[in-house]
Order: C-alpha cells, then sequence, then structure tokens
C-alpha cells in the first residue's frame, strides 16, 4: 500500500508540476484529484429523470365501447378488446409523449425499461365535442427499480 502512494506521488509530481514558482506539491495533487474524481462525483451525482433506461414496467388494457354516430351506446355485446389501439406515455413533466405502444391482439400494452418517476398515458377515445375525440388520462408513479405497475383498464368509445 506504501509503495502505491509513494507511485502516486511520483506520477502527480511528474505529470502536474509546472514550476516551483507556480504551483506546489499540494496545489498539484488539488487538480489531481479534481481531475479523477470530479467527473464521477458529478456522473454519481446527476438525478435521473422519469423516462428508458430503468428496469421497471407499466402494463394496462384497452377495452373499446361502441357507440353510434350520434353517441348513443349500441349493444353492449360490441364491444371488444382495443386490439390496435395506440397508447401514449409522457416521461414526468414532458410536454409531448415520449414513447406510444400499439396494442395487442387482447388489448394489452406495456411500457419497459422506464426509471422512477411520474408518467402520463392517455389513449384517444371519440367525443360529441369539435375536435372529436378526446384523451383518456391516467397517471402513474414508480417509486423504485423492478417494479411493474397495472395502469388499468382504459375504457374508450369508438
Amino acid at each position: 500500500m506504501a509503495t502505491l502512494k509513494v507511485k502516486l506521488c511520483l506520477w502527480f509530481t511528474a505529470n502536474f508540476r509546472f514550476s516551483s514558482k507556480q504551483t506546489t506539491m499540494k496545489a498539484d495533487l488539488k487538480k489531481a484529484c479534481l481531475l479523477i474524481f470530479g467527473p464521477g462525483i458529478m456522473l454519481f451525482s446527476c438525478k435521473k429523470s422519469p423516462g428508458e433506461g430503468g428496469s421497471s414496467t407499466i402494463q394496462g388494457k384497452v377495452w373499446v365501447q361502441e357507440w353510434d354516430a350520434s353517441f348513443t351506446r349500441r349493444d353492449s355485446l360490441q364491444d371488444r378488446v382495443g386490439m390496435g389501439e395506440d397508447v401514449f406515455i409522457i416521461y414526468g413533466d414532458d410536454v409531448s409523449y415520449g414513447d406510444k405502444k400499439e396494442c395487442s391482439y387482447d388489448g394489452r400494452f406495456e411500457f419497459k425499461y422506464l426509471r422512477p418517476g411520474s408518467y402520463t398515458l392517455y389513449v384517444y377515445s371519440k367525443d360529441p365535442g369539435p375536435s372529436g375525440k378526446k384523451a383518456v388520462v391516467k397517471t402513474i408513479q414508480i417509486d423504485s427499480e423492478k417494479q411493474t405497475l397495472d395502469a388499468g383498464t382504459f375504457t374508450i368509445k369508438d
């Protein structure tokens, strides 16, 4: 261990000593420590925001209710799973969506590899308003890594 310290001191002196008038060994060691440990401290002190790069999953389902053009409920026997419906996810406080998934044949979806944080999921549904559609929205909070959270069922009109 003592040999390693001596070698480090010699290396620091050889590589960071400019002149005895400008700097001292102590100043050179401070510079070396900043160069060696500074990036590591900055790397591990940054807080990761919500988004991809983690080990958690959000999953759920989409259910489609059949409505006619005047928005009168049709027979519920025509309701179906949301096969092919798009589900959007917003990471944290972002303004627009970060990813979207298409529901599988059974109306299920999942967003994998998420970091802890707040997520907003939404699916578009038909609406009698001027735009003809509205978003059905849910907010999900991931508190730690390796979680699998169920967003439940999004019921939309078609």
